[in-house]
């Protein structure tokens, strides 16, 4: 983000900012202020929108901030100038990791298909000096699985759990950020727990692939390129840190726009680059060619769950799924029925204002879904503002999300289920899927970490 931009993004939240902060250290979970912010209103006379609360960094510790800073072009050009000189001491192996949802940018930027953009983009990258470029469509894979895997779990134990349904998703880390810091206990139990794609992707460069490099964690510097500027807040987590080596599981997360201005800043033009192919995890083992999962562009948690809930618990193969439309495209819902009887229904939020309605829906206590994929960005990850936003600060480029919409739908699909080096990795990496060792890679908790609230009565789950 420019110097500009955050002094925008300042001024317009600094109010918000104020009221947050009275909110959370004069009232209780159950004040007036507390549900204007849930329904965006504010009887003060400015509007609190989630859509700022979540996008601000005003709720941030000045740790936080200062780790989140770290993640800037500077940083990687900072780490790649010591590369250069001759103290081995501080030499790092780089590996980025690009995800699907980034692609599409490029294509669109580049003037290319798909997949010449990628190994345009793998060329770039390593000009720069990265060693290894993957992308995050295998952790994504993983991320699908243990999703599937636990909402069987929670459905099954749904009549003695009150907290196991109905699941959301936990790819997005701004719904995350807002669930634990205002939501609290009324949601964060129902957070599935599987690991992002980003943060999965992070543990199989960390721990599997610096095995195979025979290198310590902390010799590799891990750089994701991302769709959105969130991913940065959640490459910091807790929980995603080694202490005793002082590394993270991701080191730097990099935006698909800050990507394009080092090309800007270095006069680099596509024609000059190299085409490169991606790295595989696996070395050679396995197909190269790039594939998405099913989906509107955020990896199709809700589709994956669905069709593998239908055929697990009911045994009906859904080869289609049908979306309701209810306020809007990024409000819909899928239903699975049996001679007349509502056997699952889900629904996909996107976009603040969407969220609101499902937050108002949830203390009201009138949610019918069983699972709910929910996305901060308007349109999906594709949208993210690290690539989507248009000149005019704020804005998005509808055009540019049109053609990345289109370019991304361009990929084949493949179903995780049907993929050898994600059981491979089961295997080799993970010793199992029900093993302890996937169990502490690939999953992660959630808490609460500001108000805290409780399960509205009668909650129609």
């Amino acid at each position: 983000m420019s110097e500009v931009q955050a002094a925008k993004r300042k001024e317009k939240c600094e109010n918000c900012t104020k009221q947050c902060n009275k909110k959370q250290s004069d009232e209780g979970p159950d004040s007036q202020q507390e549900r204007d912010a849930v329904t965006g209103q504010n009887n003060e006379g400015s509007q609190l929108l989630l859509s700022a609360c979540l996008s601000c960094d005003g709720c941030l510790s000045e740790e936080e901030s200062l780790k989140i800073s770290q993640q800037s072009v500077e940083e990687v050009e900072r780490v790649l100038a010591l590369n250069k000189k001759c103290d081995t001491t501080k030499h790092k192996v780089l590996v980025a990791s690009i995800c699907p949802q980034s692609l599409p940018f490029f294509a669109v930027k580049f003037g290319l298909d798909i997949h010449e953009a990628a190994q345009k983009l793998c060329g770039f990258l390593k000009t720069l000096g990265v060693h290894y470029v993957f992308d995050t469509t295998l952790a994504a894979g993983f991320s699908i699985l243990e999703s599937q895997k636990e909402f069987i779990q929670r459905y099954r134990r749904r009549n003695h759990d009150p907290n196991a349904l109905p699941m959301f998703t936990s790819s997005c880390p701004g719904w995350i950020r807002y669930s634990e810091r205002v939501l609290g206990s009324m949601v964060t139990p129902h957070i599935c727990t599987a690991r992002s794609p980003q943060q999965i992707m992070g543990c199989l460069v960390k721990d599997f692939f610096s095995k195979q490099q025979k290198l310590s964690p902390d010799k590799l510097f891990h750089l994701v390129v991302a769709p959105c500027f969130d991913k940065k807040l959640e490459a910091v987590r807790e929980e995603f840190y080694n202490s005793l080596l002082d590394t993270r599981d991701v080191d730097c997360v990099l935006t698909s726009g800050e990507i394009f201005y080092m090309m800007e800043q270095r006069k680099v033009t596509v024609e000059k680059l190299d085409s490169v192919l991606l790295d595989q995890v696996l070395g050679e083992v396995g197909d190269s060619s790039l594939q998405r999962h099913e989906g509107r562009g955020s990896e199709g948690f809700l589709e994956h769950v669905f069709k593998h809930a239908a055929k697990e618990l009911f045994g009906l193969d859904v080869d289609e799924i049908t979306y309701r439309t209810l306020r809007n495209r990024d409000f819909q819902e899928v239903t699975l029925e049996r001679d007349g009887e509502n056997l699952l229904k889900f629904a996909a939020v996107y976009g603040f204002r969407n969220i609101q309605t499902l937050v108002h829906r949830m203390k009201k206590g009138r949610v019918p879904y069983q699972l709910v994929e929910v996305l901060s960005c308007p349109g999906g990850c594709l949208s993210g503002r690290g690539q989507a936003e248009s000149e005019v600060a704020g804005k998005v480029d509808k055009a540019l999300v049109q053609q990345m919409e289109d370019t991304y739908s361009s990929l084949p699909v493949r179903l995780p289920e049907v993929n050898p080096t994600l059981q491979t990795l089961y295997q080799e990496w993970l010793q199992g899927q029900d093993s302890s060792q996937a169990s502490t890679m690939l999953h992660t908790q959630y808490r609460n970490q500001g108000q805290v609230q409780t399960q509205p009565p009668h909650m129609q789950w």
